[in-house]
């Protein structure tokens, strides 16, 4: 184990966390609330641990391995949101550290989840700082710093392979670091075209920021106790509703886009299913809603999309409680908590391509009952997926519903309801935010015991990191001969 390039590394994210961390405080001392000295201190401590770390081992060996990509992504997340907790906890925007804590991985992992019943009293650059955690950790933190390291001469390839989500991890440039500037010029792009259409929609420029890093970041933070609820607008409503629709799709395909390959866009396979699975729930759910509880059918479709894709792209933002919707609407929504978005995106869940690439295997399957013999690979977009990953897919379903099944027995622990223990486990495991019941829409995780607000935060964490990534560090084995 290179342990100095992991200490040199993770000194240059403490480095860039407290530089993310100066607009909330330009924030907090223009409007001289009770964060500014917070964040200032966090900044200063932040920055120190920082330059430390990148001191002592600036001699170091720059390889970075299987293995140091590993401790560098496990690590990367929990020290950010370490760090990152500090101010609402000195700011005392939130009663314990351990809720800070909850609060700012529930940020990084672009999940959503709060445990501050109350947001609208929190000072304006905590409120600030909340969101833009999600548009940080949306396209990770790590992959912006894929942007720095060449600059240090060392090599990025491993952190991004274990650092992006879906199955396979494929580079867009041949360099890293211009597959990070592509990615983030895009990301950019996005984030500053739904600014501006907020704006035309009535919202200041400090509510069109945080509501658009929550939505392009999929994570879900509000400046309101109601979330977009509180805006009556169906013109904003559908804003963010399409946004949130597109942060769900592989930003590589958005790079096809500005290629002009829009055969590549259209005829992506994974694309055509994240749509019609959407569509199809948008159609199940308007129909379900406007013959049991509304009186209009425009107003049972607006909200029926606007839910669908908060939830599909695991962004948690609400118009309507649905927790009181039929309970057709709601096995809906619960099905797709699991399934997310596209592999590449900012969304959580399993992903789309995963779900794709099980029903071929079914497929597969059933047509061996009468061709035996056949040999019939599974393809994607035309191309055949080697064994390795289509083994992966398999293990990763597997293992998720595992770990989601022996998390819903923990979390009944606390004593609630199987519908409220088995939705906080799918809003944090696939990083969504609300579930249903006791984490219902108009409720926070506030009542968990300190135990289960740190369980669920790890929940959080390999839910972002993909499971793998984390359950590798945890084998010992694995550690003594690198394969």
């Amino acid at each position: 184990m290179n342990y100095g390039i992991v200490l040199r590394v993770l000194g240059s994210i403490l480095k860039l966390e407290a530089v993310l961390m100066m607009p909330s405080l330009c924030i907090a001392s223009y409007t001289d609330q009770a964060d500014k000295i917070p964040f200032l201190i966090t900044i200063i401590l932040t920055a120190a641990l920082g330059f430390f770390l990148s001191f002592i081992n600036r001699k170091c060996d720059r390889h970075i391995g299987i293995k140091e990509g590993l401790v560098i992504v496990s690590l990367c997340w929990v020290l950010a949101s370490i760090f990152g907790a500090l101010p609402l906890y000195l700011s005392k925007s939130t009663p314990t550290y351990i809720d800070a804590f909850f609060e700012i991985v529930s940020g990084f992992t672009t999940t959503g989840a709060t445990i501050i019943p109350n947001v609208e009293v929190l000072p304006m650059g905590i409120l600030f700082w909340r969101s833009f955690t999600h548009w940080i950790g949306g396209m990770g933190i790590l992959v912006f710093t894929l942007i720095l390291l060449p600059a240090l001469g060392i090599g990025g390839y491993q952190i991004y392979k274990f650092e992006t989500t879906g199955p396979v991890a494929g580079k867009i440039a041949p360099k890293m670091k211009d597959t990070a500037k592509i990615l983030y010029g895009l990301y950019l792009g996005i984030t500053i075209l739904q600014v501006i259409l907020l704006r035309v929609g009535g919202m200041t420029l400090f509510e069109s920021l945080v509501y658009t890093f929550g939505t392009v970041g999929t994570g879900g933070f509000a400046t309101k106790n109601a979330s977009v609820g509180a805006y009556n607008s169906t013109y904003i409503h559908l804003v963010i509703a399409t946004f949130m629709m597109l942060s769900g799709v592989s930003f590589s395909l958005y790079y096809s886009l500005v290629r002009r390959k829009f055969k590549e866009f259209f005829g992506d396979e994974e694309l055509k299913l994240y749509f019609f699975i959407l569509a199809g729930a948008v159609v199940a759910i308007g129909i379900n809603l406007f013959f049991t509880s509304y009186n209009s059918l425009g107003l049972a479709f607006r909200d029926s999309y606007f839910q669908v894709s908060s939830i599909m792209t695991t962004t948690g933002y609400t118009t309507a409680d649905f927790d009181k919707w039929p309970t057709f609407s709601k096995a809906i929504l619960l099905l797709l908590m699991v399934i997310g978005g596209c592999a590449g995106s900012t969304a959580g869940g399993m992903k789309v391509i995963r779900i794709l690439v099980t029903l071929k295997m079914i497929k597969r399957e059933v047509l061996k009952i009468f061709h035996p013999r056949a040999m019939s690979p599974v393809r994607v977009n035309t191309k055949p997926l080697q064994n390795e990953t289509v083994a992966g897919i398999f293990s990763f379903t597997s293992l998720y519903l595992m770990i989601f099944a022996l998390s819903t027995i923990i979390v009944s622990l606390q004593g609630i309801d199987f519908e409220s223990a088995i939705s906080s486990v799918a809003a944090t495991l696939s990083n969504i935010g609300p579930g249903f019941g006791f984490v219902g829409p108009t409720t926070t995780f506030s009542s968990f015991s300190p135990v289960l607000k740190l369980y669920l935060s790890f929940l959080m964490l390999i839910g972002r990191l993909e499971l793998f990534t984390v359950f590798a560090l945890l084998a010992p084995k694995n550690w003594r001969k690198e394969v």
